[in-house]
């Protein structure tokens, strides 16, 4: 079981790196006519479908913790704190950037105006660190070396995205 729930962990980030580093072709593809998509009468909106699709690929994460957990309760006094300045830095960030903010909408060729309130210019990569905080919550429950592998996921993630240049981003489909 290891070495799937470690597949499963990292499913997600070979999708956003793709994403991140080609966005032309994924808003090609989803600007196209009858594409897998479009079937599910979902289409046009580049960052609608990723939000779709990295919903689906969140859950085979979780289903991959999961399945290496061992649940116990209470939880430690450290869960609570962490857990919940984790997902409250997650929900700030969705509830600022809305869904094209946070899934990549400007790489897609969405104007995404500049936030500055918090946790924005307080906390470097507010989402990642939420996510990173609510991830060592379960440390008790979940095996290090998945933690870490997940970690070590969004650290690359953090990193790519740090190195953004402008000129690759998506145009638009009219």
């Amino acid at each position: 079981m290891g070495l799937v729930a470690a597949i499963g962990i990292l499913l997600p980030f070979p999708f956003y790196y793709w994403l991140w580093t080609q966005p032309q072709t994924w808003v090609n593809l989803c600007g196209k006519g009858q594409t897998w998509v479009n079937l599910c009468g979902k289409g046009k909106d580049p960052s609608k479908i990723m939000a779709y699709v990295s919903h689906f690929l969140k859950l085979l994460q979780f289903i991959s913790l999961y399945s290496v957990s061992s649940l116990s309760w209470p939880p430690p006094f450290y869960f609570y704190p962490l857990f919940a300045f984790g997902q409250f830095l997650n929900f700030r960030v969705y509830q600022l950037l809305g869904e094209s903010g946070t899934y990549y909408g400007i790489r897609f060729g969405t104007n995404i105006p500049w936030v500055t309130e918090f946790p924005f210019g307080y906390i470097k990569d507010p989402q990642y660190v939420g996510s990173i905080l609510s991830l060592l919550a379960c440390l008790s429950w979940v095996p290090f070396r998945y933690i870490l592998l997940w970690i070590l996921g969004y650290l690359f993630m953090i990193r790519l995205e740090s190195k953004e240049d402008p000129a690759t981003r998506a145009k638009p489909l009219s």
